[in-house]
C-alpha cells in the first residue's frame, strides 16, 4: 500500500516502543532508516537486528545522542549527511519528562521535560528542513511530531508532560505555516495510553490502562503498530495537503471522556 523506496527517514527515540514500531514499519515500505537511542546501546543492536529483518538486509543508521541539546542533534544530522545527503522524513518521537505532582514539580523538572518534549522538535526541524529541499528551495519533505492525549486532557502526575505536549503541538501548527509553501509537511500524531515499556514509569499504570479500557469506545487499547500506522499515513502522499494538523489515534477516548 506504500512504497517510500529510496526515501530517507530518521525515527528519534527508534529503537524501543512506538518508535521501533514506526522505524519497522518505515523498513517494510522501503525507506532506509535512522534511528536514535539515547544511552542503551543493547536496546539499539536488538533494534537493529528488528530493523535488518523489516527491512530485508538494510542497514539501519545507529545514532547515539540527546534530541534536547543541541550539539548532540548537530552531530546526529552531520552523520545522516554524510551517508545519505539528503532526509525525506523526519519523525520526532522521543519523550520523557517527569511524572509527579504539580506542587513537587521543580524548574529543573520543568524545563527537561520541555525540553526534550517540545524544543527538540524545534532543533530537529532546523536541521532537517535544509535537507529536504532540492536546488530551487522547494521541498517534498514531512516531519511528523509524537505527541499525547495528555495535550488536550488531564491526568494525575502529567502536569509537566502535559503541558509540554501542548507546546508540541502548537509548535507543530507554527512550523507548518512556516513551510508549508516550501512543500513540506509538519503535522502530528497524539496516542492515548499505549501499554509500553514507558508506561512502567507511571505510579498510577494498572488505574490508567483499566480506566482507558473503560471509557474507550473501541474497548482495546491502542497499539505501538497503530501509532505506526498513522504516523506512515502522515509520511504519505496521501496526505500532501495536510499542514499543521495533529492525528489523534485513541479508539474514542477522547470524545468519550467524562467531563
Amino acid at each position: 500500500m506504500f512504497d517510500f523506496a529510496g526515501k530517507k527517514a530518521f525515527i528519534t527515540g527508534g529503537t524501543r516502543g512506538i518508535g521501533l514500531a514506526i522505524a519497522a514499519k518505515m523498513a517494510r515500505a522501503g525507506a532506509d532508516v535512522a534511528v536514535n537511542y539515547l544511552r542503551n546501546r543493547a536496546a539499539a543492536d536488538e533494534a537493529r537486528a528488528v530493523l535488518l529483518d523489516a527491512s530485508g538486509g538494510k542497514e539501519p543508521l545507529l545514532l547515539k545522542g540527546n534530541v534536547s541539546k543541541d550539539e548532540d542533534i548537530e552531530k546526529m544530522f552531520s552523520e545522516i549527511s554524510d551517508k545519505w545527503g539528503r532526509l525525506d522524513y523526519l519523525v520526532s518521537n522521543a519523550a520523557s519528562g517527569v511524572l509527579k505532582p504539580s506542587k513537587e514539580l521543580t524548574h529543573h523538572h520543568w524545563q527537561w521535560t520541555l525540553d526534550i518534549n517540545a524544543y527538540a522538535l524545534l532543533a530537529l526541524a532546523r536541521h532537517a528542513i535544509p535537507m529536504m529541499k532540492g536546488t530551487d528551495g522547494k521541498g517534498t519533505g514531512k516531519i511528523v511530531a509524537v505527541s499525547s492525549l495528555g495535550s488536550i486532557r488531564a491526568f494525575n502526575n502529567y502536569a509537566a508532560v502535559g503541558a509540554s505536549k501542548g507546546a508540541l503541538e502548537s509548535l507543530v501548527r507554527h512550523l507548518a505555516i512556516e513551510y508549508a509553501s516550501q512543500g513540506i509537511n509538519v503535522n502530528a500524531v497524539s496516542a492515548s495510553v499505549v501499554d509500553t515499556d514507558a508506561l512502567k514509569h507511571f505510579p498510577n499504570r494498572e488505574v490508567m490502562l483499566q480506566e482507558s479500557l473503560h471509557w474507550m469506545p473501541a474497548k482495546k487499547l491502542v497499539t505501538p503498530e497503530d501509532v505506526a500506522n498513522a504516523v506512515q499515513i502522515m509520511c504519505s502522499d496521501l496526505t500532501n495537503m495536510v499542514h499543521g494538523h495533529t492525528f489523534i489515534v485513541d479508539g474514542g477516548l477522547s470524545i468519550f471522556l467524562p467531563g
